[in-house]
Formats: C-alpha cells, sequence, structure tokens
C-alpha cells in the first residue's frame, strides 16, 4: 500500500469514527438547548475554521468568494441548509433519537442519486433503481406499519443531500467555503445567544471550567472529522470515499440499541433491513460501474 493510500485510508477512518462518535458528545451536552448548542457550534467552528483556513493559506479564495455577489448569495443558502441539517442532528440525539439520525445517514446516499436524477438529469443504472425502489418500499413500510413517516430521518439526509448537491455545484474549495458560511450564521447565533438564550449556560464567565471546554469542542467536533475527510477525499478514488460513508450511521445504529437502550421495534428493524439490503445493492453496483471505468480508460 502507498503512502498516499495509507494516508486516505487513515484519515477516512478517523472521519467517520469521528462522525459515528459524535452523539456521545452530544449526549453529554444533552442538558442544553438544542438552539443554544448551535449556538456554540456555529461560533467556535468559525473560529477553528479561521486557524485551518489561514494555516492552509486559503485566505485568497476567502477574498475570491467575498469578490463575487452571486457565489456569496448561494454560499448563504446552503448556510441556512447546514444549520439546519447541524439543529436536527443535535436535537435527534439529545431527544434520544439516535436511531432515526442513524436511518437518515444510511438513507443519504441514495437520497443524493435520486436528487442528481431530478436536479443534474443524471440517469439511473438498473441496480441503483432497484436500490432507490427498495428504499422507499423501507419508508412505506414504516408508514403502514407504525402509522408514520421517519420524518427526522427523511429531514435529515434531505437537508444533507440538497446541501451535498448545491455545494457540489459551486466552484468554492471545501474550507474557504465552509468558513464563509459560518460567517453568515455568526451575526444571527451570537444574537440569538445575546438576547434569547436564558439558561444556566448561557453566560460562559459563570459556568465551571468542564462545561465551557465542552461547549467550545463543539467547533473541534465539527471541522475535524471535515478536515480527515478532505485529506482522504484528495487521495482516495470517490468510491472509496463511497466505502467508508456507512461506518458513520452502523455507529450511530451501535450505540443507540446497545448503549443508549432505544427500541428498535420489529417494523424499524424491517425498515432498516430494507434500506442496507438497498445499500449493499447500491456499493456492489457503484463498484461494477467503477471497474467499467477503469477498463474503459485503460483500454
Amino acid at each position: 500500500m502507498s503512502s498516499d493510500l495509507r494516508t486516505g485510508v487513515f484519515n477516512a477512518l478517523a472521519a467517520y469514527f469521528m462522525w459515528g462518535l459524535a452523539p456521545i458528545y452530544f449526549k453529554w451536552i444533552a442538558h442544553i438547548a438544542p438552539g443554544e448548542i448551535l449556538v456554540h457550534r456555529i461560533v467556535w467552528s468559525f473560529a477553528f475554521l479561521i486557524i485551518v483556513v489561514v494555516s492552509i493559506k486559503h485566505w485568497s479564495k476567502v477574498q475570491a468568494i467575498l469578490r463575487q455577489p452571486g457565489l456569496m448569495l448561494k454560499l448563504t443558502g446552503t448556510a441556512i441548509l447546514l444549520a439546519t441539517n447541524w439543529l436536527l442532528f443535535i436535537w435527534a440525539v439529545t431527544n434520544d433519537h439516535i436511531l432515526d439520525a442513524s436511518l437518515g445517514y444510511y438513507i443519504n446516499p441514495l437520497f443524493s442519486v435520486a436528487l442528481g436524477v431530478m436536479f443534474l438529469g443524471e440517469r439511473l443504472r438498473r441496480w441503483q433503481l432497484v436500490a432507490v425502489v427498495l428504499a422507499c418500499t423501507g419508508v412505506l413500510v414504516q408508514l403502514v406499519t407504525l402509522g408514520s413517516v421517519p420524518v427526522i430521518s427523511l429531514a435529515l439526509a434531505g437537508t444533507f443531500g440538497l446541501y451535498g448537491l448545491f455545494r457540489k455545484q459551486l466552484a468554492v474549495d471545501s474550507f474557504p467555503g465552509l468558513l464563509f458560511e459560518s460567517a453568515v450564521l455568526l451575526p444571527i447565533a451570537i444574537i440569538y445567544w445575546i438576547f434569547f438564550v436564558d439558561s444556566p449556560t448561557a453566560n460562559m464567565m459563570v459556568n465551571d471550567t468542564n462545561t465551557n471546554v465542552l461547549l467550545i469542542a463543539a467547533g473541534i467536533v465539527t471541522t475535524a472529522p471535515l478536515i480527515c475527510f478532505t485529506i482522504a477525499a484528495k487521495r482516495l478514488t470517490l468510491s472509496a470515499v463511497g466505502f467508508f460513508q456507512y461506518i458513520g450511521p452502523s455507529m450511530m445504529f451501535v450505540l443507540a440499541t446497545y448503549y443508549y437502550n432505544e427500541a428498535l421495534v420489529f417494523e424499524k428493524l424491517l425498515t432498516f433491513a430494507f434500506i442496507w439490503t438497498a445499500l449493499v445493492i447500491f456499493s456492489l453496483d457503484s463498484v461494477k460501474a467503477q471497474k467499467k471505468k477503469k477498463q474503459a480508460k485503460a483500454g
């Protein structure tokens, strides 16, 4: 294994393990309201992203964004989607819905494929279509058997899928773009913090050190896996990175069922079974398509 490949694999594993363990962090601060946690996630992510952007000498790319009003407007839209996704995830974890969050991130790759068809004119391969139909069937199973739609799961998959779709179409690097998105959200977060947050932990000057460390860590929890993911994405193929993406929701599933004892009723398990089957088909088809692509290039 080459040095680049080893670095890519290590960082991919690190990124998805950190995302998979994220519920533990948010459970530690579950006594704090989701809105207040989101404020800290935005504020401290902004602070850490400035350090990252300056250290990798990408400040000129941030300045380039500021010279493009159209791009700034589009990034404002993606910032809103990102903040919504963050808030939904925080709420899901702190309100004992980690299983729903896990299902949402399992659905996300299939949802992204469907978005590609709807917005980018992409065509589904036969087995991709089968995978999407199976995923939809899984959601319908829950609707029929439990009489409810997995709203949280679909909202998480939807907001993150749309975020990925729109960011994919913008000519902006990952960290400068994320820094601008955080900067857009920062004034709203500070105003909310000063005028609307009324809780025992709102004033960091009177908090104990442990609480403040945990709140500031929201920035690290957000930026650290993104740094690792970016390093991995530069060194691995898209299909290889895609293989690792199921680590996160799988860890959430295990945490929810075995550590936090969330109820996994048969009907929900059946929905998961449909999604897992869809993902196996989707992954095998992606690997096969990647091999054909390489053979075509070699030929």
